[in-house]
């Protein structure tokens, strides 16, 4: 199993573990973002609520459920290190920011590429 690359170069070499892994990887990371701006989002919300009842209770609920998400994407990542450890695939270590951000510049590299065709 490779260390290196995108999961763009795992699929073209076809290394379905690798696959996986960083996909695993790449969803929790999307959602533990997703669960913060929706807070943010949340706070703003009730901030810009001006009293009124029923928009002050939807950002709360707003901020409610993205703090559960939040703590649902934190035990996410110990149950799947548990169960990678059990099937013998190592997850964590592929929970980098700067190789989704490579990933993603040469997913737009590589459209743009063949977009000029």
């Amino acid at each position: 199993m490779a260390n290196g690359g995108s999961i763009v170069e795992a699929a073209q070499q076809g290394n379905v573990a690798e696959i996986i892994n960083r996909g695993l990887a790449y969803a929790i990371i999307i959602a533990g973002f997703l669960s913060v701006i929706f807070i943010f989002v949340g706070g703003i919300s009730f901030i810009l609520s001006g009293g009124h009842e029923e928009k002050i209770k939807q950002a709360i609920s707003t901020i409610r459920y993205a703090i559960i998400g939040l703590i649902i994407t934190v035990l996410a990542v110990f149950i799947v290190n548990a169960v990678g450890g059990a099937l013998g695939l190592d997850v964590i270590k592929y929970i980098n920011f700067s190789d989704i951000i490579d990933t993603i510049k040469n997913i737009g590299q590589n459209s743009s590429s063949s977009g000029n065709l």
